[in-house]
């Protein structure tokens, strides 16, 4: 499997080798040792997927007190993935990346603890799974908001008016976000 660095040495884009024959195809999806070789200790604790439809954008999510290091990856469709740097004593503090995951590119984000997360979905629908290093825990779930111009994050947006929850349209600005300690 291919790691590749983002402008966020952190957030590693992962490539997997995928061998494909007339049955289909095989890929690894997840090595140990891949990310132990690049100084992280992680276990993984929890999975999640979701189904989403063109046009949602979920997030930017994130847990303080508890953060959550995820491995996301497209099992159908297309997104735009994204992940903050909210760890205040960062040298990227502050700063995005965003990267396009699909079913067709195979390829993983990983976002360790310390970041917000969120997804938009440019596909007519998509499902998405993420191995998570904490469990969710609801008392510590916090947003941002996914259009604060203090982080500027550049949405391929198809239309103007992305599909939001009423908890995402309420989301904290970054200036006023509770942030990792």
């Amino acid at each position: 499997m291919k790691q590749l660095k983002t402008k966020i040495p952190e957030v590693i884009v992962f490539e997997p080798t995928v061998y494909e024959d007339s049955r289909g195809y095989f890929m690894e999806t997840f090595r140990c040792s891949q990310f132990s070789e690049n100084g992280y200790d992680i276990s993984f604790v929890q999975d999640n997927q979701s189904r989403s439809i063109k046009g949602t954008l979920r997030g930017l999510h994130y847990q303080v007190n508890y953060p959550q290091g995820k491995l996301v990856r497209v099992l159908s469709g297309e997104i735009f993935d994204v992940a903050v740097d909210l760890r205040k004593n960062s040298p990227t503090f502050g700063q995005w990346v965003g990267e396009i995951l699909s079913s067709k590119n195979k390829k993983q984000l990983w976002i360790p603890a310390g970041f917000a997360h969120g997804f938009y979905v440019l596909s007519e629908e998509a499902d998405i799974f993420y191995k998570c290093t904490e469990y969710y825990r609801q008392e510590y779930d916090r947003g941002l908001s996914w259009d604060d111009p203090d982080i500027g994050i550049r949405w391929p947006l198809l239309n103007r008016h992305p599909l939001i929850s009423k908890k995402d349209s309420e989301a904290s600005s970054f200036a006023n976000a509770e942030l990792y300690q």
